[in-house]
């Protein structure tokens, strides 16, 4: 009985093996290759979209970084470009910006080369308008180019530039401050014209107006050099009469 069930599973299993159909010859090489082709194309892929993503990642990431080390104020000050007021803001004539330069250095306490947020509080006291905390460095951060937390003689400037072109609010500290100063930025310059005509007139007029200002300031310098001399030889004429 025993032997009976043994052989017709035996048959039952070669029936199966036959019926079973084997794969075509170099059939399965070909799949094994579509495969591999596939997978290649899908792996190059995604490492073109993982390179971009890193890039992309690392430079948010910089940014990111720098933000955060300036707002702990760890961050290192970059270096700044060295500019020409006169031709960077010609708007404004030498004159003007001389009195911008002299009201920075006033209030340049600490000779840095900066005004940092007390001296900033400091100036808007003495003008009469003193600020809170927020809106002093509310202040700074409107013109703060390389978000140092304080302002630079060009970022000063800045303030200027922006009152002259109308780019403040008219109760803000930085208007404020910009009337306050005493310099006038509204008679002036290519910004401060009423029309095109006007500001085309004002610009060509431009390059004779400096070069009349320098030449003032060299007459002047020569004035005061003659001055000395003469002071220096009636000096030594009334030394020589007290000598004899």
């Amino acid at each position: 009985m025993a032997s009976s069930e043994l052989a017709q599973k035996l048959q039952r299993r070669l029936l199966l093996e036959e019926s079973d159909p084997q794969p075509a010859p170099g059939g399965e090489e070909e799949a094994a290759a579509g495969r591999g082709a596939g997978q290649e194309e899908d792996e190059e892929e995604e490492e073109s979209r993982s390179s971009m993503l890193a890039s992309a990642d690392s430079e948010l990431g910089a940014k990111l970084s720098r933000r955060q080390d300036i707002n702990e104020g760890t961050a290192r000050p970059r270096q700044a470009k060295v500019f020409n007021p006169y031709t960077e803001f010609k708007e404004f004539s030498r004159r003007q910006i001389k009195d911008m330069e002299r009201m920075f250095r006033l209030y340049d306490s600490g000779k840095d080369g900066y005004i940092d947020l007390m001296e900033l509080k400091l100036m808007m006291e003495k003008l009469g308008a003193p600020q809170t905390h927020l809106g002093l460095k509310n202040m700074i951060k409107e013109v703060d180019e390389d978000f140092d937390g304080k302002l630079s003689f060009r970022e000063f400037l800045l303030i200027f530039h922006k009152a002259a072109a109308g780019e403040l609010e008219e109760d803000s500290g930085l208007m404020t401050l910009a009337k306050l100063s005493e310099i006038d930025v509204s008679t002036e310059g290519v910004k401060g014209a009423k029309n095109f005509f006007e500001a085309k007139v004002q610009a060509l007029s431009s390059a004779s107006k400096f070069e009349e200002e320098i030449k003032a300031e060299q007459d002047e310098r020569k004035r005061e050099e003659e001055e000395k001399k003469h002071r220096r030889a009636a000096f030594k004429e009334l030394k020589s009469a007290f000598s004899q």
